[in-house]
This record gives C-alpha cells, sequence and structure tokens, in this order.
C-alpha cells in the first residue's frame, strides 16, 4: 500500500517542527501531529546556549529576546561566573520560539494537522498512525511520549540509593516576573532543596524556572532564596507552569520507522540547560539517517554524549550529601567551571 506521507512527525514543539524544516529540506512530504494551537507554552528554562541559538539560526529563524552573556552559579554570598568565549546566547520567550519555529515549518511546506496520537502500528511497509501511513514517523511527542509507549521503547529510570524513597524523581517549574533585568547572565541559584534559574526574556520581563524534587511549592522555596527573592519582590508574578518527571531512559531510540527524537528519546535533567541543542542535532540527525537505524543509534549516542555525561553526574551531586558544595567547588575552580560551561554551550 502506498504511503500517504513520507513522514509523520508526533509532536508539533520546537524539535518536532525543527524535524519538519529538516524533512522538508531533504525534498521529502511531512505531516505535523499537534493537537494544541500555536504558539505553545512550555515549563522551561528559555535560555538558549550559544551553540542552541546558531542551531535555531541553522533553521532560518532568529526569534527576538535578551542576549545572555553567560552563567552564574549562586549560593549565599558564593558566586562563581563565566562568559561564554564564543559570543552570547539568547533570553526567548517559548511562545515566542515556538511561534518562529511554526511559521519556518509551514513556510517550508509542511502541513500541521490538529490531531493526537492515540495508536501507532509498524509493518513491512511502514507505519500506521493517526489515520495516515507514513514510511517513517517521527517521535518528538516530548517526556510523555505516547509513541515510545506503543513501540516498547520505553524503560524503567534506576534510582541512585540516595534518592530511592522518592524514585529520584525531579520536576520543573517555571513563572514569569513583570520585572527589569539586573543582569545579562542566566543566574542559576542554589537552595536546600530547589535549583532556581533565571532568564532574562525581555526587556521588562524574566522566568524563573525551579528544579527540585516532587511537591514543590513555588513560593515556599523561593522563601529560600532570600537574595532572589528580594529581587522579585513587588513583582507581578504570572502563572506557575510544571513539567515532569525529568527522568526518561530507552530501550532503543529505533523501532522499525519508528525514531525517538528530542525528549522522547530519552532525558538526563534540565540542569544544564541543553535540552533544545540536543533535541535539534537529534532532528538533525534522524533525517539524515531516515534509512539507517543503526546510524542513527550511533549519531544519537555521538551529539547527546556531552549533555548525558556531565547532566548525570551534576544531577547526582545535586541530589546528594555533596549538594551544599556545588556552587563552593565552582568558585574555587573557576577554570574547571568555565570549561564544563563552554562544553555544555556548544
Amino acid at each position: 500500500m502506498r504511503p500517504d506521507v513520507d513522514v509523520v512527525v508526533a509532536g508539533g514543539g520546537p524539535v518536532g517542527l525543527a524535524a519538519a524544516v529538516e524533512a522538508r529540506r531533504a525534498g521529502l512530504g511531512v505531516v505535523v501531529l499537534e493537537p494544541r494551537p500555536a504558539p505553545v507554552d512550555k515549563a522551561c528554562g528559555e535560555g538558549l546556549m550559544p551553540g542552541t541559538l546558531a542551531a535555531v539560526h541553522r533553521l532560518g529563524v532568529d526569534p527576538p529576546g535578551r542576549a545572555l552573556a553567560g552563567i552564574s552559579y549562586r549560593q549565599g554570598d558564593v558566586v562563581a561566573d563565566h562568559r561564554f568565549a564564543a559570543g552570547p546566547g539568547r533570553g526567548v520567550r517559548r511562545t515566542t520560539l515556538h511561534a518562529a519555529l511554526h511559521a519556518a515549518a509551514v513556510d517550508a511546506g509542511a502541513d500541521v494537522v490538529a490531531r493526537r496520537v492515540t495508536s501507532v502500528a509498524p509493518d513491512g511497509a511502514g507505519v500506521l498512525v493517526a489515520g495516515l501511513r507514513a514510511r517513517w514517523l517521527l517521535a518528538c511527542d516530548g517526556l510523555h511520549s505516547r509513541v515510545r509507549r506503543e513501540v516498547g521503547l520505553e524503560r524503567p529510570a534506576p534510582a541512585a540509593p540516595w534518592r530511592r524513597r522518592g524514585g529520584g524523581r525531579r520536576f520543573g517549574l517555571r513563572r514569569h516576573y513583570a520585572v527589569a533585568p539586573w543582569t545579562d547572565l542566566v543566574e542559576v541559584h542554589w537552595g536546600p532543596r530547589v535549583e532556581a534559574y533565571v532568564t532574562p526574556v525581555d526587556d521588562g520581563l524574566v522566568g524563573v524556572a525551579l528544579l527540585g524534587p516532587p511537591g514543590v511549592d513555588f513560593d515556599a522555596e523561593l522563601a529560600t532564596l532570600p537574595g532572589l527573592a528580594d529581587r522579585l519582590a513587588g513583582a507581578t508574578a504570572g502563572p506557575v507552569r510544571g513539567a515532569g518527571p525529568l527522568r526518561v531512559r530507552t530501550r532503543r531510540r529505533t523501532a522499525g520507522p519508528v525514531r525517538l527524537v528530542g525528549d522522547a528519546s530519552g532525558y538526563v535533567d534540565a540542569l544544564t540547560g541543553e535540552g533544545l541543542r540536543v533535541g535539534l542535532a537529534q532532528a538533525r540527525a534522524a533525517v539524515a539517517h531516515l534509512d539507517d537505524p543503526t546510524a542513527y543509534e550511533r549519531a544519537w549516542s555521538r551529539v547527546t554524549r556531552d549533555y548525558r555525561v556531565l547532566t548525570t553526574g551534576l544531577v547526582s551531586a545535586a541530589a546528594s550529601p555533596l549538594r551544599a558544595g556545588v556552587v563552593p567547588a565552582a568558585a574555587r575552580a573557576p577554570w574547571l567551571y568555565g570549561a564544563v560551561v563552554e562544553r555544555l554551550a556548544r
């Protein structure tokens, strides 16, 4: 049976839209399945590292925002700053980024359809999904990927010994504050239980994303960070959005004509801010290796290696008795801290 389309992309978030652009540039017919109207918001840090910004530019997108010069780790009076060597990143509202990528995908010729994936049926001729038969299915449907579960590629995440009571789960919460940015750095405030990412995204707006264990109360945790709480005192605050649990593990990234891409393919944590850059690199690799699942597995491992190794190590320290020493260690060894930031910023 002839396919209706070359590629179906499940999920119309930034990575799914990037995959659609990549597939159209490869001369393939593309349908993106996304039940939510654009632009789609998400709880995230909203800071594009320099390498992420370059990847977005490669897709023909240049969303407005605030220049980000580097990363600042903060714990009480202890501060470790590093400014990017290769030029600035950018703080961009998630809705602004999504709208720009959505327009780029539509302009490239992708067909975005308001439809939800409820079942996936691979066969020898391709895959049947949401009433469409395609040669390939790119699963870009996020942390809670329906496609990943349908094709049997999900596996449970183990908990480190000191994290077993809570299952090792971490969640993210984000809120915007109507206040003028006071720095051109992304500030990461380390509290007793959470990390707070503070990202300037507009001239009168900052986003604050908290990463921590289940059941975190945004205002209560903000109060444990007095320096940040004082900065935000009296500012109009937007609604709190949440995401998680953040840890996702997969058996493989391929199953017949299905490719897992972005958060759906495996995720460690948002702590290092690399998720979008890695997802965009995966989208490019998935389209380049549609006919060769083994090559995609190799490419996936290569483009995610730094993220997986560095983020796993940092999250393990953050969730252990070593937590209180992370920022002091960064301040005592600025060369090492800078090297890690540069590695992740590429």
